[in-house]
C-alpha cells in the first residue's frame, strides 16, 4: 500500500467508452482515484451514487473523479448508464493499477479465498502527491470524509 506523502503511480487505462486516461493529463487538478470490486453491487453502487449526487460539488472546487474496478467498459458503460455516472470509470481487467496502488489483496467470502479489490479511494493532488489515503472506504461515508477535508 503507498501512503500520504508518496507521488502517484501513473497509469493508462481505457474509460467505459474506449478513450484512454492517464493520470499525467489531470496534473493541475486534484484527483479523487477511487478502488471500487464491482459494477451493480450494493456497495459500489451506494459509493457511485454518492459521488454522483455530489459531483457539482467535486466540480467547483476542480477535482476530477476517476473510479476503477476490474470490469470490463461494456459493463463499465451499462453500471454508467443505468445509473446516471457524470465521472470516468476506467476498467483494468488485469488488476495492473490495483497491483500499484496496494489495493489488490485476497478476500474471502463464504469461506473462499479469492484475489480482488480492496475498496480504497486515495485523494491526489495537482502534482500527482497522495494527499490522503481512504482505506475500507465507507459507501456512504467516503464522498464527506474527503469533501471535509477540501
Amino acid at each position: 500500500m503507498l501512503n500520504a506523502g508518496q507521488k502517484s503511480p501513473s497509469f493508462v487505462l481505457k474509460d467505459a467508452f474506449g478513450n484512454k486516461h492517464s493520470l499525467d493529463q489531470y496534473l493541475g487538478k486534484k484527483v479523487i482515484l477511487y478502488f471500487y470490486p464491482k459494477d451493480n453491487t450494493p456497495g459500489c453502487t451506494t459509493q457511485a451514487c454518492s459521488f454522483r449526487n455530489a459531483y457539482d460539488e467535486f466540480r467547483k472546487k476542480g477535482v476530477v473523479i476517476l473510479g476503477v474496478s476490474l470490469d470490463d467498459e461494456a459493463s463499465h458503460k451499462k453500471f454508467i448508464e443505468k445509473h446516471q455516472l457524470p465521472f470516468t470509470l476506467l476498467a483494468d481487467v488485469d488488476a495492473v493499477v490495483p497491483k500499484q496502488y496496494g489495493v489488490y489483496t485476497q478476500k474471502q467470502m463464504y469461506g473462499r479465498k479469492y484475489l480482488g479489490i480492496e475498496r480504497t479511494t486515495f485523494l491526489i493532488d495537482e502534482v500527482g502527491i497522495i494527499m490522503e489515503i481512504y482505506p475500507k472506504a465507507s459507501p456512504s461515508k467516503n464522498v464527506n470524509e474527503i469533501l471535509n477535508v477540501l
